[in-house]
């Protein structure tokens, strides 16, 4: 269900980028509404199954985001209408590898194989198993497309590009975030594989383990210390793409005022 409504926001934003006139606001608003519900829809396998809660986080300011957004889009305020278009192009570049099994396959077999390789040169004892797995002491990590980095090179990319350009600042900018992004998260899943394989982390299993002998070690490397690191890395890329597009800034200054302006207004009749 989820994966099916995933599908269809990203129809709905790439819609939004070839369809002219009128009608492309109402695809941008079903591409939000779609990603939003799915993120809503997740959140308990998220929280009971994997035991991650950046994503039901999201799920639930969704909620909020989609109160503003909705009318801003029906307004076509600038700002938002150049938001979605940043969506639009994050999942134009992320389609591909999610819906054409041979492009998500041919990636994560490039990772897992790279991954195999770094940790073979840091003397890390882990072994590939199969094109997408990789094992030790009985643990086994499968490598899915989440783990190559695609999303966070499409959502970066959909960033710098949200805004018209020069083709200066184009090639800048996919210069800075796709083999930056690309070799760090192979760093990233070295560290969460070994971690795990290795049973580096075996804190608090009551809370951690997820009921699963040895999870401890993967949910304080992948769910905490990785996303956390993840999370600050992009802040600073990001903070590196505003310096090579200036008018990034003022766009980002520009939603925030926006949203937090919109949301006080709420806040206030209540």
């Amino acid at each position: 269900m989820e994966a099916a409504l995933v599908l269809l926001s990203a129809i709905f934003f790439i819609g939004f980028l070839i369809v002219p006139g009128k009608l492309r606001k109402y695809l941008a608003i079903s591409g939000w509404f779609f990603i939003v519900l799915a993120l809503i829809l997740d959140i308990p396998h998220y929280i009971f199954e994997e035991n991650n809660f950046m994503y039901p986080v999201l799920g639930i300011l969704g909620i909020p985001f989609l109160y503003v957004t909705i009318p801003g889009l029906l307004e076509e305020n600038k700002y938002v209408l150049s938001l979605s278009r940043g969506a639009a192009i994050a999942f134009l570049i992320y389609f591909p590898f999610a819906y054409i099994p041979m492009a998500g396959d041919f990636l994560i077999a490039a990772v897992t194989q790279q991954v195999y390789a770094i940790g073979t040169l840091l003397n890390l004892p882990f072994n590939q198993i199969a094109w997408n797995m990789l094992e030790h002491n009985g643990f086994r990590v499968e490598i899915i497309l989440a783990c190559t980095g695609i999303q966070s090179i499409a959502i970066m990319l959909g960033i710098a590009y949200a805004l018209p350009i020069t083709v200066k600042q184009r090639i800048i900018s996919f210069i800075l975030v796709v083999p930056v992004i690309y070799f760090l998260n192979l760093l990233r899943n070295v560290f969460v594989v070994a971690a795990y394989t290795g049973q580096w982390f075996q804190y608090l299993p009551e809370i951690a383990s997820n009921g699963e002998y040895g999870y401890e070690s993967f949910f304080w490397a992948h769910n905490v210390l990785a996303e956390l690191g993840a999370l600050v890395f992009l802040i600073i890329l990001a903070l590196c793409l505003f310096k090579v597009i200036p008018q990034l800034g003022d766009f980002a200054d520009g939603l925030i005022k926006l949203y937090i302006e919109k949301l006080r207004g709420v806040y206030k009749d209540k």
